[in-house]
């Protein structure tokens, strides 16, 4: 697709997966002349992601600065979730189903305890319950759970109708789409200008957005000193369908520890049930192996017995953004004219509402809201280098 009229775009966005779709939309919202740069938009990690809406449950000790930005973003939800449905016209298969993480030996009740301790200090919503409340709540689950923490405000969507609903939502905001690789990031003088593609059209722009996942630290042309530190994170991920005379299998999302490990269990209102997932430092490997999928099966075995009577429909990988401090980069970097929206991590379909917020206000005003100011991209900037008495002596 060609360029507006005068050639250059008010903002570009580099990647077209949840986060850069988002971005995309929120700002042709806002009245700008919006483009998106990605060979195949609508896929990217959340095409693989189970979707839990795990502001709580994911609440992990030294992330209470995320855990707000979590919490203001599953309070937007159900808004967002009205508002693209109804610009998109499709389901994204959001669910306020609720969340229940159980506990099998009493290590694994211990650690529940303290987490429903921290979550209670903080002002969160967690009802402690015994083994045989569980057991009434899903009757699936086995004998073994000895407690389990009830959260009902953690729900779930479906990412890929999200995604394409969020691709939907873009075409009819106007976006225009270039299907091809960002291979660099184009400068003049100081400032981003835009983008080279592969095959060497020119895209240029007042502002580039990169958010290309855990793709975002590889783009050609990005100094050093702003260069996003993310790492792919490798998650395996099985899908299995429940036949009609086993529904309903779990009226909700289940999560436990199992052998130290966590695993989750989502079921899908369209029959199908989601077990995730593992957490693999492996590089860019993205190879479903049988290692990962007999030790999902297992543990997801030890929570809900019955699993072993579902057909396996799917088995795949991906690779969540990680950064540094498991925490998104959003909003200007210290090179002008560029932006960052990556590093979501394991929470990337949870910071989607917001996410697309925040960066068409930094966009627009070029400013970062509050709640978004502690995820700076700039708080990963080494500090100026003090100079030495010798350094100070002879300039």
């Amino acid at each position: 697709m060609g360029g507006p009229p005068d050639g250059r775009y008010d903002a570009l966005v580099i990647g077209g997966g949840i986060i850069g779709l988002v971005t995309a939309w929120r700002a042709a919202l806002r009245g700008l002349r919006t483009a998106l740069a990605d060979p195949a938009p609508g896929g990217g990690a959340a095409w693989v992601a189970a979707g839990m809406l795990a502001a709580v449950t994911e609440l992990h000790y030294g992330e209470q600065t995320l855990l707000g930005l979590n919490m203001a973003s599953a309070r937007r939800y159900p808004d967002f979730v009205a508002e693209l449905e109804e610009a998109s016209g499709q389901d994204v298969g959001h669910r306020a189903c609720g969340t229940l993480a159980v506990a099998f030996d009493a290590d694994d009740r211990a650690h529940l305890r303290e987490l429903h301790t921290f979550q209670r200090g903080l002002g969160l919503e967690s009802e402690w319950l015994t083994g045989r409340e569980c057991r009434r709540l899903e009757p699936m689950l086995a004998p073994g759970v000895h407690g389990g923490l009830r959260v009902s405000g953690d729900n779930q969507v479906d990412p890929r109708r999200l995604t394409a609903a969020l691709l939907t939502a873009c075409e009819r905001a106007g976006v225009a789409f270039h299907r091809a690789r960002a291979e660099r990031l184009l400068l003049d003088g100081d400032r981003a200008t835009g983008i080279e593609l592969a095959g060497g059209t020119r895209l240029t722009a007042e502002r580039t957005v990169l958010a290309a996942g855990s793709l975002s630290g590889r783009l050609a042309g990005v100094p050093d000193d702003v260069l996003p530190p993310v790492r792919p994170v490798k998650g395996q991920v099985l899908r299995l369908s429940v036949p009609e005379r086993y529904a309903p299998f779990l009226s909700r999302t289940v999560r436990a520890v199992v052998r130290g490990g966590p695993v989750y269990l989502v079921p899908r209102e369209n029959g199908e049930l989601v077990i995730g997932a593992t957490s693999e430092e492996l590089g860019w490997d993205t190879t479903v192996t049988a290692g990962g999928v007999y030790e999902l099966l297992r543990d997801a075995h030890e929570v809900v017995p019955g699993i072993t009577e579902l057909p396996l429909v799917e088995t795949c990988a991906g690779l969540r953004p990680g950064s540094p401090d498991n925490a998104p980069m959003l909003g200007p970097t210290a090179l002008p004219g560029l932006l960052l929206a990556t590093g979501h991590h394991r929470n990337g379909v949870l910071l989607t509402p917001i996410t697309g917020d925040v960066m068409a206000e930094a966009l627009t005003s070029g400013e970062l809201p509050p709640e978004a100011r502690p995820f700076t991209p700039r708080r990963f900037a080494a500090p100026a280098a003090t100079p030495s008495p010798a350094q100070e002596q002879h300039p």
